[in-house]
């Protein structure tokens, strides 16, 4: 693993809508069960971004759930849905700034509950910084490739203006 390529706090702590397109395409970086390394590019993620996005953990507040997307960015955001499926956000913005790009798919392993079951992705990693942590960690891409961006999914909750915003981005 080269320490050059790893994300530094500077690129965690720009606004979500800034992040979350620069996502598709990197590299994460995750320590196995058995102790070796996985490197798997990107793929899909969607931005969240703080208090007035209906779509967001955080337009309800500040809760011990979402205590950690209230933090400066560079640390994960996990939590579980259906009462099976860890999700794997990271967190992004300044402190109080409540902002998160959830992975939606990272290569060979679509859908985000199924990457987080793939790689061992649990509660554990909740809080985690990727600017320190020895388990997981993004890097810079190999190459760059072209993204594009399209509606987010599975929000019809939040009514159609949050569903319809751009803010899902893909290789």
């Amino acid at each position: 693993m080269n320490p050059e390529k790893r994300l530094s706090r500077d690129f965690y702590t720009r606004d979500v809508l800034a992040v979350a397109p620069e996502l598709p395409g990197k590299d994460m970086v995750v320590r196995m069960r058995d102790g070796s390394f996985g490197r798997y590019r990107i793929t899909e993620v969607e931005a969240y971004r703080g208090t007035r996005d209906k779509a967001c953990h955080a337009f309800k507040g500040r809760t011990a759930r979402t205590e950690i997307m209230f933090h400066e960015g560079g640390r994960l955001y996990v939590y579980l849905i259906y009462g099976m499926y860890w999700m794997l956000n990271i967190v992004t913005g300044g402190k109080n700034n409540p902002q998160a790009v959830l992975i939606r798919g990272i290569e060979n392993h679509p859908g985000p509950g199924r990457l987080t079951k793939s790689l061992g992705i649990d509660k554990s990693f909740y809080g985690e910084d990727l600017v320190f942590s020895v388990r997981i960690w993004i890097e810079d891409p190999r190459s760059v490739q072209l993204v594009k961006r399209g509606p987010r999914i599975g929000i019809e909750y939040a009514g159609e203006y949050w569903k319809n915003r751009p803010w899902r981005y893909f290789l």
